[in-house]
């Protein structure tokens, strides 16, 4: 596929970044999956850091996540895809748990301490444990 090159202001750059992960998106990247919203419009993206979960049998794709905040009286949930990310409440996915929190909360969050599997009642950190084969 030919490249092309377009001009964008700071604002929109930053947008950009924000909704990528670090040393792993590029823009085009960030540009496709909110654009394109996956619609066969490239490659098959790479399995999330919940795959190894998901292939110890601790997590099922449609698992329910939530993360409570108490003092603001908001509950966040998001689902766990058959490729072993995160999808929130707008849509959006993202590989890991903690990019994931953070555009729900608004700041920077332990998605795996945070986050509660809903089918059992564990954080993500402790089916973590127990993918890794540790006591949990």
């Amino acid at each position: 596929m030919p490249k092309r090159s377009i001009e964008i202001d700071d604002e929109v750059f930053a947008f950009l970044q924000n909704e990528s992960e670090p040393l792993v998106d590029t823009p085009n990247d960030v540009l496709r999956r909110l654009l394109l919203k996956n619609e066969g419009a490239g490659p098959e993206r790479r399995p999330g850091d919940l795959m190894p979960l998901l292939d110890a049998g601790l997590l099922l794709p449609g698992d329910k996540l939530t993360h409570h905040q108490p003092r603001r009286g908001l509950t966040h949930a998001a689902v766990v895809t058959a490729d072993g990310w995160i999808e929130i409440e707008d849509g959006r996915a993202f590989p890991k748990p903690s990019p994931a929190l953070k555009a729900q909360t608004g700041t920077e969050i332990n998605g795996y301490g945070k986050y509660f599997h809903e089918r059992t009642g564990q954080p993500l950190q402790a089916l973590r444990e127990k993918a890794r084969g540790g006591a949990a």
